[in-house]
């Protein structure tokens, strides 16, 4: 029979006792190299589909006149017992505003984020115009607002639809350091990403003729790295208002893809890999976490 160490015994209950002590404050022992970021209780598929999550929210405007970008509203949790959150800075669509996604703001910041629908300068401004602009407002997000105290500025991320899909797409290339990116029927006159290294879902719709998959969403897709965290999901029978019509199951994988890699949450792998299926699902790939 082999004999521990000498001190093993002694090791194996510290680190007992640090697992519980992340435990109560909200964080659980590190996974491989990354430390999870755990909110809320363990995910169900009801809680990942509702309306809102278990955080209550509040909200704060942002004037136009802030610098590098054109204001917005602030969606964020109330609670302050379990630390910092992570944070998302949201991009609208050509000719679009913060208010054609008034929907998706509360429903994400409830399941524990902060989440910050932007207005562009215009609402004409291109892709790399928006993805400049997100980049911006997660500065400003960290360094000026009166959410400031309550976020994690190391946990990061980006989020758009239409043309601001397409600059969440430049501004994962932009700052590498992001931990997450989430294209939402994603448009751009650039179809390669190679340089795209943060972990980003694309989520194109099937019926869309405005961004039409085959030659957005897809070859988006793609191009980014398979060394990369990434994930493409197709809306069964949707087009390019799935994101300001509130569609379920695209708030859905966005909550899910945050808290997996924004949160480095775990608990949501099991949503997402295996490829998930469904009636609302055209189609579905991806890199399958650590895979």
């Amino acid at each position: 029979m082999r004999s521990s160490p000498p001190g093993a015994p002694l090791r194996a209950l510290t680190a007992a006792l640090l697992a519980i002590i992340l435990a109560l404050v909200g964080v659980s022992a590190p996974a491989g190299a990354a430390t999870e970021y755990r909110k809320g209780p363990d995910p169900t598929e009801a809680t990942v589909t509702a309306a809102l999550g278990p955080f209550a929210t509040a909200t704060t405007s942002v004037p136009s006149s802030v610098a590098g970008f054109g204001g917005g509203v602030i969606h964020y949790p109330t609670d302050t017992s379990q630390g910092t959150f992570g944070a998302v800075a949201f991009a609208p669509g050509f000719l679009g505003s913060s208010v054609n996604y008034a929907w998706l703001g509360p429903r994400i910041a409830s399941q524990g984020f902060v989440v910050f629908l932007i207005d562009t300068d215009s609402r004409l401004d291109s892709p790399p115009s928006r993805g400049d602009q997100l980049l911006a407002a997660l500065d400003y997000l960290v360094s000026s607002s009166t959410v400031r105290t309550r976020i994690d500025s190391s946990r990061l991320a980006v989020a758009g639809h239409s043309m601001g899909g397409g600059g969440t797409l430049e501004a994962a290339t932009d700052r590498p350091s992001l931990q997450a990116a989430v294209a939402l029927q994603p448009w751009h006159t650039v179809k390669s990403w190679p340089s795209v290294h943060v972990p980003t879902m694309v989520i194109g719709a099937e019926n869309d003729t405005t961004a039409p998959v085959a030659s957005h969403a897809e070859p988006f897709y793609e191009s980014i790295p398979v060394a990369s965290e990434k994930a493409y999901l197709e809306l069964d029978n949707a087009d390019h208002r799935a994101a300001t019509a509130g569609d379920t199951t695209l708030a859905k994988f966005v909550i899910v893809w945050l808290k997996r890699y924004l949160d480095n949450d775990t608990r949501y792998e099991r949503f997402i890999c295996p490829p998930p299926a469904g009636p609302t699902i055209e189609e579905y790939r991806d890199s399958c976490p650590g895979s």
